[in-house]
């Protein structure tokens, strides 16, 4: 697969930790921001989605926010 995926997270989300378990149980590579720790992509994340919740998920150009695996698995095409 060449998409790239990226999380925003924070190490205390329980969705977080559940989205990343569930790239690695599928093999799907993934750049990991911690936005608790990282003031730039804190605001990236905030101008992408004019919010702060997390997790944020990007897969090329589409934008998950929240850890909704029906929709990951649908832009991943993961059946």
């Amino acid at each position: 697969m060449d998409t790239q995926v990226t999380i925003y997270s924070t190490p205390t989300c329980h969705f977080c930790h559940a989205a990343k378990e569930f790239f690695t149980a599928n093999n799907v590579s993934f750049q990991d921001h911690n936005v608790m720790e990282d003031a730039e992509k804190r605001q990236e994340m905030i101008e992408m989605t004019g919010q702060m919740g997390v997790p944020v998920i990007r897969i090329g150009d589409d934008v998950v926010v929240g850890f909704d695996e029906p929709k990951v698995k649908e832009l991943l095409k993961i059946a």
